[in-house]
């Protein structure tokens, strides 16, 4: 497993527990003794991307994510969508087929059976618009 791969993972357990305990996951980083943090450092641009971005990101999946409201959607999917999304929109030098990618792989490993069709599904239409949008 790449080290970004494990990173996004830690991302992802953040993001997942925040979301539940309707916490920051900045706040949840900031207890965390510092040998939890392997990949700390793409982990935190992760997290902290997410979080600077957070309305937009939020907003395109309310958009995007055709027949989901975003509390019916499952939790950990979401949070897969928030990082491949900023991922996408404002990590550079990034492929954006690498982020989809990363993100229906951790989606077939962590989530429902439909999960990851899901995911690549609402990310393949953001790629396609992504010239479009103004951030």
């Amino acid at each position: 497993m790449s080290a970004r791969r494990k990173a996004r993972k830690r991302a992802l357990d953040f993001l997942y527990e925040a979301d539940i305990r309707g916490a920051s996951a900045l706040d949840l980083l900031a207890v965390r003794p510092a040998e939890e943090l392997s990949q700390g450092e793409y982990v935190m641009e992760l997290l902290v991307g997410v979080a600077e971005h957070h309305s937009k990101i939020d907003e395109l999946i309310t958009t995007y994510a055709q027949g989901w409201d975003m509390d019916r959607m499952p939790v950990i999917d979401r949070n897969i969508l928030r990082i491949a999304l900023f991922e996408l929109l404002w990590v550079d030098g990034l492929d954006d087929q690498i982020a989809v990618s990363e993100a229906v792989e951790i989606a077939t490993e962590l989530s429902t059976d439909d999960s990851a069709k899901y995911i690549n599904g609402v990310l393949g239409r953001i790629v396609i618009l992504k010239p479009s949008f103004a951030l």
